[in-house]
Protein backbone atom coordinates (compact mmCIF):
# COMPACT_ATOMS: atom_id res chain seq x y z
CA UNK A 1 0.00 0.00 0.00
CA UNK A 2 1.54 3.63 -0.75
CA UNK A 3 1.68 6.28 1.64
CA UNK A 4 -0.31 9.10 1.02
CA UNK A 5 0.92 11.76 -0.73
CA UNK A 6 1.48 15.06 0.87
CA UNK A 7 -0.90 17.64 -0.59
CA UNK A 8 0.66 20.37 -2.52
CA UNK A 9 1.25 23.94 -0.39
CA UNK A 10 -0.67 26.67 -1.79
CA UNK A 11 1.75 29.65 -2.04
CA UNK A 12 1.26 32.31 0.53
CA UNK A 13 -0.35 35.96 -0.94
CA UNK A 14 -0.66 38.96 0.51
CA UNK A 15 -4.03 40.47 1.01
CA UNK A 16 -4.46 44.50 1.76
CA UNK A 17 -7.22 44.47 4.48
CA UNK A 18 -8.89 47.47 5.43
CA UNK A 19 -10.10 47.10 9.62
CA UNK A 20 -11.91 48.70 11.71
CA UNK A 21 -11.57 49.18 15.50
CA UNK A 22 -13.23 50.23 18.25
CA UNK A 23 -12.15 50.86 21.92
CA UNK A 24 -11.12 48.76 24.13
CA UNK A 25 -9.21 49.79 27.03
CA UNK A 26 -5.42 49.63 26.77
CA UNK A 27 -6.04 50.41 23.13
CA UNK A 28 -3.66 53.13 22.52
CA UNK A 29 -5.77 55.36 20.60
CA UNK A 30 -5.79 58.88 21.14
CA UNK A 31 -8.61 59.80 24.16
CA UNK A 32 -11.24 61.55 22.06
CA UNK A 33 -11.48 58.68 19.49
CA UNK A 34 -14.03 56.43 18.56
CA UNK A 35 -11.96 54.08 17.22
CA UNK A 36 -9.81 53.96 14.14
CA UNK A 37 -10.02 52.36 10.78
CA UNK A 38 -6.06 50.23 10.16
CA UNK A 39 -4.63 49.38 6.29
CA UNK A 40 -3.46 46.25 6.35
CA UNK A 41 -1.34 43.93 4.73
CA UNK A 42 -1.32 40.56 5.76
CA UNK A 43 -0.19 36.98 4.15
CA UNK A 44 -2.11 33.85 3.92
CA UNK A 45 -3.11 30.94 1.40
CA UNK A 46 -6.75 32.67 0.92
CA UNK A 47 -8.39 35.80 2.25
CA UNK A 48 -9.83 34.01 4.86
CA UNK A 49 -6.80 33.36 6.37
CA UNK A 50 -5.20 36.57 6.48
CA UNK A 51 -8.37 37.71 7.79
CA UNK A 52 -8.51 35.39 10.75
CA UNK A 53 -4.62 35.78 11.53
CA UNK A 54 -5.05 39.49 11.66
CA UNK A 55 -8.24 39.56 13.63
CA UNK A 56 -5.93 37.26 16.16
CA UNK A 57 -3.10 40.13 16.43
CA UNK A 58 -5.31 42.93 16.64
CA UNK A 59 -6.77 41.07 19.97
CA UNK A 60 -2.89 40.50 21.34
CA UNK A 61 -2.58 43.93 20.85
CA UNK A 62 -5.80 45.40 22.49
CA UNK A 63 -7.66 46.70 19.90
CA UNK A 64 -10.84 45.94 19.25
CA UNK A 65 -11.73 44.44 15.82
CA UNK A 66 -15.59 45.74 14.28
CA UNK A 67 -15.58 45.12 11.04
CA UNK A 68 -12.76 44.06 7.78
CA UNK A 69 -13.19 44.64 4.11
CA UNK A 70 -10.98 42.76 1.89
CA UNK A 71 -9.31 44.70 -0.60
CA UNK A 72 -7.74 41.69 -2.82
CA UNK A 73 -4.00 40.79 -3.46
CA UNK A 74 -1.47 42.97 -5.29
CA UNK A 75 -2.52 41.79 -8.76
CA UNK A 76 -6.48 42.09 -8.14
CA UNK A 77 -5.82 45.89 -6.76
CA UNK A 78 -4.16 46.43 -9.86
CA UNK A 79 -6.93 44.88 -12.25
CA UNK A 80 -9.37 46.56 -10.77
CA UNK A 81 -7.34 49.90 -12.30
CA UNK A 82 -5.89 50.56 -8.50
CA UNK A 83 -2.89 52.97 -8.20
CA UNK A 84 -0.18 51.20 -6.16
CA UNK A 85 3.36 53.04 -5.13
CA UNK A 86 6.44 51.33 -4.48
CA UNK A 87 6.72 52.09 -0.52
CA UNK A 88 3.28 50.18 -0.44
CA UNK A 89 4.36 46.95 -2.80
CA UNK A 90 7.64 47.04 -0.53
CA UNK A 91 5.25 46.91 2.57
CA UNK A 92 3.10 44.15 0.40
CA UNK A 93 6.78 42.28 0.03
CA UNK A 94 7.83 42.11 3.28
CA UNK A 95 4.37 40.71 4.25
CA UNK A 96 4.62 38.09 2.12
CA UNK A 97 8.62 37.40 3.52
CA UNK A 98 7.83 37.49 6.70
CA UNK A 99 4.31 35.80 6.29
CA UNK A 100 3.21 38.41 8.72
CA UNK A 101 1.00 41.40 9.59
CA UNK A 102 1.55 44.40 9.20
CA UNK A 103 -0.06 47.76 9.58
CA UNK A 104 0.49 50.30 7.39
CA UNK A 105 -1.73 53.10 8.72
CA UNK A 106 -3.76 54.28 11.05
CA UNK A 107 -6.49 56.90 11.37
CA UNK A 108 -8.59 57.40 14.44
CA UNK A 109 -12.03 58.68 13.87
CA UNK A 110 -13.30 61.34 16.15
CA UNK A 111 -17.32 62.03 16.35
Amino acid sequence: MEAPKDKPKRPQQVFTLLVEVGRKVGDGLPDKATGAGLMIYASGVDEAEAVRETVAILKEADLAPLEVTGLGTLDERLKAGDEIGDEEKALMQRALAENSVIVAEMTPFFE
